[in-house]
């Protein structure tokens, strides 16, 4: 029996820039396996300058992709594919997050689902009260809370916000785009991520303190962000490099060696 074909609206901070961005992967690599498997995707990114300067080269994704400028633009060009999908999909971080949920869950008629890809810093950001893209009111009507994390962490969010369904839907990176490459290897361990506060003890514990006890190693640490100060620590190992940012088109053959 053929799987039933489903019209199906994400509403995510970028699909077209991965500039200080990792949803972009994810979203990417999402939207081009939903289409594969026969449904009709459509992905609503806010254009904003920052970017809107930074677009990744060769930027034709899975789906439709469409900007839209604002709230009002939103609303007057996009509430029917809102109204008529089967499911609508807001993602973490979108600019305006609670005034756009609020939006879907009265104009949709199918399942809504927040998508959220950085669980830790919303649940925190409730819990002090910043509410930048995703109020606790919101929540119970969320038909799906889709998050990137598992465990006790999705009971806590059907116990204590209310949601109906909290399940994990984990990040996800185009096995097509990001598999090993042909070349020989030029690191044995590299990580590539945006700077956080909270990722830099365990980045020092996985990278740095492996490559001061491993002098023949070659580490690399690629990403955004970093501050300059820790970029030219004197804690680096001399078999330690960094860079600053790869975009994400040219990054699998540096990061798959």
């Amino acid at each position: 029996m053929e799987p039933q074909r489903m019209r199906i609206v994400i509403l995510g901070l970028s699909i077209t820039s991965s500039w200080g961005n990792g949803h972009a992967t994810t979203y990417r690599a999402l939207v081009r396996e939903l289409v594969r498997r026969g449904h009709d995707m459509l992905f609503l990114e806010r254009d904003v300058p920052w970017y809107a300067a930074h677009r990744d080269p060769g930027g034709t994704w899975a789906g439709r992709t469409e900007l839209y400028t604002g709230l009002e633009d939103l609303r007057q060009r996009f509430t029917s594919e809102v109204r008529g999908a089967d499911l609508v999909v807001v993602g973490s971080y979108v600019p305006q997050g609670v005034d756009v949920g609020a939006w879907v869950q009265g104009t949709a008629k199918g399942v809504t689902a927040f998508y959220d890809l950085d669980t830790p810093v919303t649940l925190a950001k409730l819990e002090r009260g910043d509410f930048e893209y995703l109020a606790p009111h919101l929540v119970p009507g969320y038909q799906l809370y889709l998050s990137f994390t598992g465990g006790p962490t999705l009971q806590r969010i059907e116990r204590e916000l209310g949601s109906p369904a909290a399940r994990p839907l984990y990040c996800s990176c185009d096995p097509e785009l990001y598999g090993p490459g042909a070349g020989r290897p030029r690191w044995d361990l590299g990580y590539l991520g945006t700077y956080s506060d909270d990722r830099q003890p365990v980045l020092e514990r996985l990278m740095l303190d492996a490559a001061r006890g491993w002098p023949e190693g070659r580490f690399v640490v690629a990403g955004p962000s970093y501050p300059k100060a820790w970029c030219g620590r004197p804690t680096w190992s001399a078999c330690s490099t960094w860079h600053r940012r790869s975009t994400r088109p040219s990054t699998p053959p540096s990061a798959s060696r």
